[in-house]
């Protein structure tokens, strides 16, 4: 749990950071900040989308494994309603803790965080890595993006992006725990496929910032992050 210390410990001091830049940004400046961090949200999920090996070769994702994932990790996703379970989750910490604070700001940053800084392959090769072998390189790498994206976000977003920490030290803390169960079917095809259904959701996030108006409910969508597990196998099976 070393390394998800280190996330964790990161994304709070981030937040702190940001806290002090924010009193210093006027609402007309905050909303144009949102909209670029929403394109560099965007940016890190086209990294993800389309990786590279260590030649630098393109690695390319299975299309119809990232569609038939996305699909059905959404219905899944939309059946259990967990963009609302977050956003209600949010809501409750922010009437508990800062009854004072706009009406669901808490709530926005820290889902929103919470969702950038848990998608993707990094949270979930990180933690096992670290559990496993005591390599915490991964999420040392990881903390420092998530340090300097906590900074940007609370800058704009406010102090529910530090609330993410705590989601981040529970799900990458999953995969720590659990790490010698779920690596023997981790395969490399498996992590190119996460990373490629992690990419389009990180996408969909910023797309969320830049065009708040047209929401993509990407909370319901977080299924398909796991889908390749199962999809992968069972395509095994017949192929």
């Amino acid at each position: 749990m070393f390394g998800n210390l280190i996330n964790f410990a990161a994304i709070l001091l981030g937040t702190g950071i940001g806290l002090l830049l924010r009193k210093g940004i006027p609402d007309r400046l905050r909303d144009t900040v949102v909209q670029g961090q929403g394109l560099c949200v965007i940016l890190v999920g086209l990294f993800s989308t389309f990786s590279a090996d260590d030649g630098g070769a393109l690695v390319r994702a299975d299309l119809t494994c990232v569609i038939v994932c996305i699909v059905v990790g959404s219905l899944i996703g939309a059946w259990i309603d967990i963009e609302k379970r977050l956003n209600d989750l949010g809501a409750a910490i922010e009437r508990r803790f800062v009854p004072d604070a706009a009406e669901g700001s808490i709530a926005r940053g820290f889902v929103t965080a919470s969702l950038v800084f848990c998608v993707g392959a990094m949270a979930i090769v990180g933690p096992m890595n670290s559990g496993l072998r005591g390599d915490h390189s991964t999420l040392i790498s990881k903390s420092i993006l998530d340090g300097v994206f906590a900074i940007f976000f609370t800058s704009s977003l406010g102090v529910g992006v530090g609330l993410s920490a705590f989601a981040v030290l529970v799900y990458q803390g999953i995969f720590a725990l659990l790490a010698a169960w779920i690596e023997p079917f981790l395969t490399e095809e498996m992590i190119t496929q996460i990373s490629a259904v992690g990419g389009l959701l990180i996408m969909g996030i910023g797309l969320n910032m830049v065009y708040d108006k047209h929401h993509i409910p990407v909370g319901n969508m977080l299924p398909a992050i796991f889908m390749p597990m199962a999809y992968l196998p069972l395509v095994g099976l017949f192929t």
